[in-house]
């Protein structure tokens, strides 16, 4: 009876640890909200968020449970972005990949282009999923198929929680993994213009130069947990 109850015990305090843990997440403090910060996920809905296409409902691939935003691993749910656009912004938010995983963060996305298509921050197990064979443009926190990281990086671990954070003021445009700037670029640059024409891009008007825009999470087959996404609007 004894072991039943310790075990009882600990059982209820990692529940209320976790508990806890999940209450800590998707909440600002006041000084960023002094900052001007703002949550694109509150930790108990999908409020802010739509389909690409703008119409129906979120596919049932994407779920939240315990305060996080979860792309559910080989279920359907289509790409999903802000209702909000941006044009320079500040966003941060911290990602939990399963192994071998695959996913994204998109910006600079558009309804009028038809399709899903912006400058990507590529979310990836360089190690284990094919993607990481295929250079190092499509590396993780890359600006997928164009440009790679220009500095080492440090990447937590698949099943652990990594921070990634982009910049877009002006023109310029940084990648941080994290706690450390691995990647910054000009948009429309001949740097990154050059870039596009030897990417899977080089065929759509206008990719490489600044536009205001929605982020997106793309929807791979890959688990990938998703909390304490932030933004602020820079002047």
């Amino acid at each position: 009876m004894k072991t039943i109850l310790t075990f009882l015990t600990g059982f209820v305090l990692c529940a209320s640890t976790a508990t806890k843990a999940a209450e800590k997440s998707n909440a600002l403090t006041r000084a960023e909200k002094k900052d001007g910060w703002r949550l694109l996920f509150n930790g108990k809905s999908l409020d802010g968020w739509q389909p690409y296409s703008g119409k129906g409902e979120i596919g049932n691939g994407w779920a939240v449970r315990d305060g996080l935003l979860i792309k559910q691993a080989d279920t359907k749910g289509g790409d999903i972005m802000t209702i909000d656009s941006f044009e320079d912004f500040e966003f941060s938010w911290e990602w939990n990949i399963a192994e071998a995983g695959n996913n994204g963060v998109k910006y600079f996305i558009t309804k009028e282009r038809g399709k899903a298509i912006g400058h990507e921050y590529q979310l990836l197990d360089d190690e284990k999923h094919p993607d990481g064979k295929n250079g190092t443009k499509r590396l993780l926190a890359a600006f997928y198929d164009v440009l790679p990281v220009d500095t080492e990086k440090t990447f937590n671990g698949t099943g652990e929680w990594n921070s990634s954070r982009l910049v877009v003021k002006g023109n310029h445009v940084e990648h941080w993994l994290n706690g450390t700037k691995v990647l910054s670029y000009e948009c429309g640059s001949k740097a990154v213009m050059d870039a596009v024409k030897g990417s899977k891009f080089k065929s759509v008007e206008g990719f490489g130069k600044k536009v205001r825009g929605h982020i997106l999470l793309t929807d791979h087959k890959d688990e990938c947990l998703f909390r304490n996404l932030k933004l602020r609007e820079l002047k």
